[in-house]
């Protein structure tokens, strides 16, 4: 075989291992597999109980927050979808408008976190924040974002969300 054919056979090779292994991914990828999650639910109800502080980590974990509720496979449960967010500890700082506790690339991720609830809360997301997690944080609660309701204790909330049937997700 001449050294061309060599090359062309080795280029054929990995193409086709190429193309085989996107194939694999994006079949995986097209696949919600929420048959066995999902089985018998017609009700979407789910609490996510946040203090995780740093902005960089939640902007990625909010990406998977929201896409929990937008998924298709959720979208097309029969029943009521109702997202609720209760946040306490650390991270009542990253939805104040007080940019004194960062600096300015900090603060660009606290401005895409705070963009991304504010999209939340026009897709129907319920957003709460703990007064005492507020006050033991130091931030004043005029600084909270308005699209924020202000309740004096976030674990009634969660507790009660939970009582009503809703799922509860720490994100610590």
């Amino acid at each position: 075989m001449s050294a061309g054919n060599k090359r062309a056979a080795r280029l054929a090779t990995g193409l086709f291992f190429s193309l085989t292994f996107v194939a694999l991914l994006s079949t995986s990828v097209l696949a919600g597999g929420y048959d066995n999650a999902l089985k018998g639910v017609k009700n979407y109800n789910a609490v996510f109980e946040v203090s995780q502080g740093d902005p960089k980590v939640n902007n990625l974990v909010f990406w998977a927050v929201k896409n929990a509720y937008q998924a298709d496979e959720v979208k097309k449960l029969s029943g009521a979808h109702n997202i609720a967010i209760v946040f306490h500890g650390p991270v009542v700082k990253l939805i104040s408008s007080d940019r004194s506790p960062f600096n300015d690339s900090e603060w660009a991720e606290v401005e895409k976190f705070q963009a991304t609830l504010r999209q939340m809360k026009k897709d129907g997301v319920k957003l709460e924040v703990c007064l005492y997690a507020v006050k033991v944080m130091g931030v004043d609660k005029a600084t909270i974002m308005p699209e924020i309701a202000q309740v004096d204790n976030g674990f009634v909330s969660v507790v009660g969300y939970q009582m009503q049937g809703y799922g509860v997700v720490r994100i610590p």
